[in-house]
């Protein structure tokens, strides 16, 4: 049987997975704020949408 924070942060982490699809740079601003990795993500969403949501998961998922 999982506990409490188990179960919460796997429905956060899909949240974040969700959110990371439909717009990568949000979904890595929530986690990250305005660091190195949201730079990356708008970066790579400007020049490809699929390589900012690959990206934003790999990121959030590490």
């Amino acid at each position: 049987m999982a506990d409490e924070g188990t179960e919460t942060r796997g429905a956060a982490t899909c949240i974040d997975i969700l959110v990371a699809i439909i717009l990568p740079p949000l979904g890595v601003f929530l986690k990250f704020g305005c660091k190195v990795e949201f730079w990356i993500c708008l970066l790579l969403t400007i020049l490809g949408f699929i390589p900012g949501i690959l990206y934003a998961i790999y990121v959030i998922t590490k």
